[in-house]
């Protein structure tokens, strides 16, 4: 019982105080045990990722990792441990899935079951233990395992110490989801988010910028106690990565490595099997800096080089009105035509984005960008005066979902009087054999016109535009896609009228 009364005050020390964390680490390696990957059961020795997190975590800290760093597993043997050992405690894990969720509740599991039979049965004998909770009834402590899956995860709960695990590959809303689980945390309660990265985009990704750096934190005298402490370890800080025999003719990125990570030549090899197995995942799998493992996903529709070296040459927009909702980057100009294009929504508060984006039909430029929760009627107001402000402009409005609502009230309400039209029919119709056409003309656009793009969010959706299994594309999960879909058709629409295929518009003034 000392031994665990030493663990447990090595759990609550501060960073200046680390080297009193041994009795934590200690005791894992004495009593934690868990599977090697190669099935067999040992002690939970902390390997350096482990050790380097004690040294400097907080009371909130982020994790961007490698693959099978251990990360969840140390994660999970301290929350266990303060379990156990502070009364009226709730510890929750929070998984991508119900079987991530499962599989980390085994490994909790293997830890109570390895405690003394007597210490079993008596102080931390269980009286509920099934596949997502285990409760202590004579400490009143409890441990939970949940999935992402469920929106309303920890909804409801007073929670002491909270583990979400693979942030970046959460469904759903994840920062929705996040923030219900935050809600539940107790003041001063201890909270870690970790992942492997998942393209530069979603709550993770945003997370993981806002976090301040170890010595950051330490140094900011108006740092928050909720504020995240960044932790970044790359795949070399696990000894396992290792190749038997060393690597000869290193590149010069190699040697790079080796001088200022002091790699192995046995860790080049081992890097040289990964580059063979991961292509152009390696570095998003096994990362090596913090930057280019999220730039380095596969599942980004567009090239990402030219999206970065946009996104650093913008500035903000001329002006805004709607506060702040409407963008105007080139006001309307005399003799010039415009075409302007509605994604819609549902809108309201709940509702999605609806988004309009106003170029200029003769160079594509976009001249301005509406993205708001905005009802249908409000949405065919706005777009018409817009239309009317940028020269009587061409209103493509995109006929899906609530589009006939928005054109019906532009038609015999408003009676604006250039509608876009295809086969005859008021709107643009988005189906899955357009679809692939408009993705890919912004593809192509984006890659060789980028000074056309002018706007910071609909940059930021083209970075989280992904391709999804199957051969779909949209927005990646907690992502938005409006102000991406109302320019794809904005310049679908400028090329058919430059081709001469849509007649319902005057001739463009060139």
């Amino acid at each position: 019982m000392d031994c665990l009364l030493a663990a447990a005050r090595g759990l609550a020390l501060r960073p200046e105080h680390a080297e009193d964390r041994t009795p934590a680490i200690n005791w894992a390696a004495r009593h934690l045990r868990v599977r090697d990957r190669k099935g067999a059961e040992r002690f939970l020795r902390a390997n350096p990722a482990q050790v380097e997190f004690e040294r400097n975590r907080q009371q909130c800290n982020i994790i961007l990792k490698a693959r099978q760093m251990g990360v969840t597993t140390w994660i999970a043997g301290r929350f266990f441990l303060k379990t156990i050992i502070i009364p009226g405690t709730l510890s929750v894990m929070v998984a991508q899935t119900q079987q991530s969720a499962e599989d980390i509740f085994g490994m909790v599991r293997r830890f109570w079951e390895c405690l003394h039979e007597e210490d079993r049965k008596g102080m931390y004998r269980r009286s509920i233990a099934n596949v997502r909770a285990m409760r202590f009834p004579e400490l009143n402590s409890e441990f939970r395992v949940l999935s992402a899956s469920n929106p309303n995860a920890g909804r409801g709960l007073t929670i002491q110490n909270l583990h979400c695990s693979e942030v970046a590959r959460w469904p759903g809303n994840a920062a929705q989801t996040l923030a219900g689980l935050r809600a539940a945390l107790v003041p001063g309660g201890e909270l870690v988010l970790e992942s492997t990265p998942n393209g530069a985009h979603g709550c993770f990704y945003d997370e993981w910028n806002k976090a301040l750096d170890p010595a950051q934190f330490q140094e900011s005298e108006d740092a928050d106690p909720g504020t995240f402490v960044r932790h970044f370890f790359p795949w070399w800080l696990e000894p396992a990565y290792v190749s038997r025999r060393d690597a000869t003719d290193l590149t010069a990125e190699e040697d790079r490595l080796v001088q200022r990570h002091g790699l192995s030549l046995k860790q080049i090899a081992y890097r040289r099997t990964l580059e063979q197995s991961y292509h152009t995942l390696r570095s998003q799998e096994f990362a090596e800096d913090a930057e280019t493992c999220f730039r380095a996903t596969g599942d980004c529709c567009f090239e990402i080089d030219p999206l970065e070296l946009r996104l650093t040459q913008l500035g903000p927009p001329a002006r805004t009105r709607r506060a702040g909702a409407l963008h105007i980057f080139l006001p309307p100009q005399p003799g010039k035509s415009y075409i302007v294009a509605v994604d819609t929504a549902g809108g309201g508060k709940y509702g999605d984005f609806a988004a309009v984006q106003v170029i200029e039909l003769l160079t594509g430029i976009q001249c301005a960008e509406l993205q708001q929760k905005i009802r249908p009627l409000e949405l065919a107001r706005v777009s018409a005066e817009l239309a009317s402000e940028y020269g009587n402009a061409l209103l493509a409005v995109e006929r899906n979902n609530q589009g006939a609502g928005v054109l019906a009230h532009l038609e015999t309400t408003l009676h604006y009087p250039h509608l876009y039209a295809q086969s005859g029919e008021k709107g643009w119709l988005t189906t899955a054999a357009s679809k692939p056409r408009m993705v890919a003309h912004m593809g192509a656009l984006l890659a060789h016109s980028a000074a056309l793009f002018l706007s910071r969010r609909l940059l930021a959706e083209c970075r989280t535009f992904v391709n999804f299994p199957g051969g779909r594309t949209g927005a990646a999960s907690g992502s938005h896609d409006d102000c991406f879909m109302a320019m794809a058709v904005a310049q679908s629409v400028r090329a058919e009228v430059l081709a001469g295929k849509h007649s319902g518009y005057p001739a463009p003034r060139l």
